[in-house]
């Protein structure tokens, strides 16, 4: 699992995807800092550290409750989401 800064992890999750094989990867972050008490980080976490146990081998991207994969998703900077790239 790795934690990263919102506006650069989908770009990571595609480089980590280029470069690794057969292991599982699962990057979170945080649309709130965790200093302030409204933050999604502790959920975002957990959410990453759930999927981690679930998911097949890959580079995966943990945001909002929901999990995509690399190359598939974009932060919504409007909506302060992050979503799938239809």
């Amino acid at each position: 699992m790795l934690t990263h800064g919102t506006d650069t992890m989908t770009i990571t999750a595609e480089f980590l995807q280029q470069q690794i094989n057969n292991k599982l990867f699962v990057l979170t972050s945080a649309m709130t800092p965790i200093k302030f008490d409204s933050s999604d980080s502790l959920f975002n976490l957990g959410c990453a550290i759930a999927f981690a146990q679930t998911l097949p081998p890959g580079i995966y991207v943990a945001m909002n409750g929901r999990v995509f994969k690399a190359g598939n998703v974009r932060k919504n900077k409007e909506t302060g989401l992050f979503e799938e790239i239809i």
